[in-house]
């Protein structure tokens, strides 16, 4: 049941990338869908969270502005589209559910931030 991020890499301040996450049907469809990160040292954190029906979002105040996050029904999928990056937003990235539950937890995707 693990959800795999996709789409990190290495870019420089002020890049973009574009993640996404692919689920089952069903795990897509009566769940809301989050981002998280965590980087070196730290803990893990919600980056941003998209309701079941689309139309609610929630960003950490650190992304808001600078991140979008958006779901695909037809493909069960959901994004996070990250532009103006930052070196303080170097972490691997993970979707999960949200709330998270731990069976959902994946490999995560790898972003750097770097000049």
């Amino acid at each position: 049941v693990q959800l795999q991020a996709s789409g990190g890499g290495l870019v420089h301040p002020g890049g973009f990338l574009r993640l996404s996450c692919t689920a089952s049907a069903h795990t897509f469809q009566v769940n809301n869908m989050g981002w998280y990160r965590q980087a070196p040292g730290k803990q893990r954190e919600l980056v941003a969270s998209i309701w079941k029906d689309g139309k609610n979002t929630y960003y950490a105040g650190s992304v808001k502005g600078r991140f979008t996050i958006s779901r695909d029904s037809a493909k069960n999928s959901v994004s996070l589209q990250m532009n103006s990056l930052k070196p303080e937003d170097t972490a691997v990235y993970y979707c999960n559910v949200h709330p998270p539950r731990a069976p959902y937890w994946g490999q995560g995707t790898q972003v750097t931030v770097s000049s």
